[in-house]
């Protein structure tokens, strides 16, 4: 049942509407707005920290975790790396229209997987 929590609260996260910015949205912001490189990352950094939150949320709920860093470096600096990494490892499997917070989600649970 917790688990079930868990996965229920990351999809409500990865898949609500107003929040959430596609992989197309968030290209076009890097290269048409000033500074957009800039507020890209700031949104990759965000989306990573809501992730761990809500995954540290849901751990402390009972739900197994899916993401353990376990004391290894996970600083807001390596969001854009961590992301563009994924997308050139599954390359095939992002569509345009999918929510960038979804490959910062794998890439997390990637990088960061609990054995």
């Amino acid at each position: 049942m917790k688990t079930r929590f868990s996965v229920l609260a990351m999809s409500a996260l990865l898949l609500s509407g107003a929040q959430a910015m596609s992989l197309r949205e968030l290209r076009n912001l890097e290269a048409t707005q000033d500074g957009g490189e800039l507020y890209a990352n700031y949104y990759l950094v965000g989306s990573m920290e809501a992730l761990l939150e809500s995954e540290a949320f849901a751990v402390r709920g009972g739900a197994q975790p899916t993401i353990c860093v376990n004391g290894r470096r996970l600083e807001p600096q390596i969001a854009k790396n961590l992301f563009d990494t994924e997308l050139r490892r599954r390359a095939d499997v992002y569509e345009a229209d999918m929510p960038a917070t979804l490959v910062v989600l794998n890439a997390l649970k990637t990088v960061y997987p609990c054995d």
